[in-house]
């Protein structure tokens, strides 16, 4: 019988694994173990690609995202309290970074259509202590349109992405200050390069982007020690530096981009024409492919640990993205113990992940649509 994995890393690196070798091979012969040249190539290629002036390099997304609201904190633009409007249907880490910093999420259904934040639902959640959105690009892709923008213009809000999922998408509106690439559509944004990621570091791995000089500048220092300078630190900071060994990872690999983001939405599209199943809910394609890059490819069933099992015993891995959102993981139980999200559960028990990545072939998505059709 014929396998179908799920993901497998070292299959998905082979193809580089000379580059990699070599990229590795120079950060242990450089002598520089922290800091240098690869974190430096890293960072302004990463700005250079989604045209914006600043990129700080980070130990992981998560990190990323607390220094993010952290460094505003510090510059007196975020405060201890302040409500932040996040969606419901996110992995933790999004939600787990704004009670790291002593604010408030406020949570916001997903759309069955894109199972992403719905926009139309914000505005109503909307109090005199909203200062932000962080807006979740799950999946790969693009939570951002005209409603979300002119809501942060009208309420004079502060926008922030979550883009650990979605290097690459561009979206069809046009962002704050006048991009389109996730990442920068908005005041800051913090990316994962955790190994499963399209782009994928070799460990943990993650960096923060802004158009702002003091926010770049408050997000390195804080990253650092709280230091500006050597033995000199102006905040009470962390050590959340990126490891120049996953930097010059990702610099071989960000050469990849265009051509991983491009494999991606040929396979989801290939998924989409031949899965027919009526009992299935195919994610829907955007009316721009470049708005989705397909971190996953989720699709919806009932009975899905059945439907799971069913599809195991043809030789096809699946996984779950994710099986247990945020407001019901027993470390915040107690604090959204009154809320009730519907949509966001709806999704929780009956998301699939299917195989997406480079290992997995047209070919395959054609047997495994086969397979799910016969089930």
């Amino acid at each position: 019988m014929k396998e179908y994995p799920f993901l497998n890393l070292a299959q998905v690196n082979a193809p580089i694994m000379d580059e990699l070798r070599k990229a590795v091979d120079r950060v242990v012969c450089s002598g520089r173990y922290v800091g240098g040249e690869e974190n430096s190539r890293f960072e302004q290629t990463l700005a250079s690609i989604h045209n914006t002036p600043f990129a700080v390099g980070t130990s992981n997304g998560l990190d990323g995202l607390r220094l993010i609201f952290e460094a505003y904190k510090a510059l007196g633009k975020l405060h201890e309290g302040d409500e932040i409007i996040v969606p419901a249907n996110t992995y933790i880490a999004t939600i787990m970074a704004i009670i790291q910093a002593r604010m408030t999420p406020v949570l916001v259904e997903p759309s069955l259509h894109t199972l992403n934040i719905d926009s139309s639902a914000i505005e109503r959640v909307i109090t005199p202590r909203t200062r932000a959105i962080m807006t979740v690009h799950l999946y790969g892709r693009v939570a951002y349109d005209e409603a979300m923008r002119d809501l942060v213009r009208k309420h004079n809000l502060l926008l922030f992405e979550d883009n650990a999922q979605a290097i690459g998408a561009v979206s069809a509106v046009e962002g704050l200050y006048g991009n389109h690439s996730t990442g920068a559509l908005g005041d800051a944004a913090a990316f994962s390069f955790y190994p499963t990621k399209n782009i994928g570091a070799m460990g943990d791995a993650g960096a923060v982007l802004t158009p702002h000089a003091d926010v770049a500048d408050a997000v390195r220092a804080l990253a650092n020690y709280g230091s500006d300078r050597r033995y000199h630190n102006i905040y009470s900071g962390f050590n959340c530096r990126l490891d120049p060994v996953q930097a010059a990872v990702l610099n071989v690999k960000l050469k990849y981009l265009n051509e991983e983001s491009t494999r991606r939405q040929t396979l989801a599209a290939t998924y989409d024409r031949h899965i027919t199943n009526p009992k299935v809910t195919r994610p829907t394609i955007p009316a721009s492919s470049s708005e989705h890059v397909w971190h996953q490819y989720v699709i919806l069933a009932p009975d899905r640990d059945r439907f799971r099992e069913n599809l195991a015993a043809k030789g096809v891995q699946t996984d779950i993205h994710y099986a247990t959102p945020p407001h019901r993981q027993p470390c915040y139980a107690t604090r959204f113990a009154s809320l009730h999200l519907p949509l966001t559960d709806h999704i929780a028990n009956h998301c699939i992940s299917l195989p997406m990545s480079p290992a997995t072939t047209a070919q395959d998505a054609i047997e495994i649509a086969d397979i799910i059709n016969r089930l």
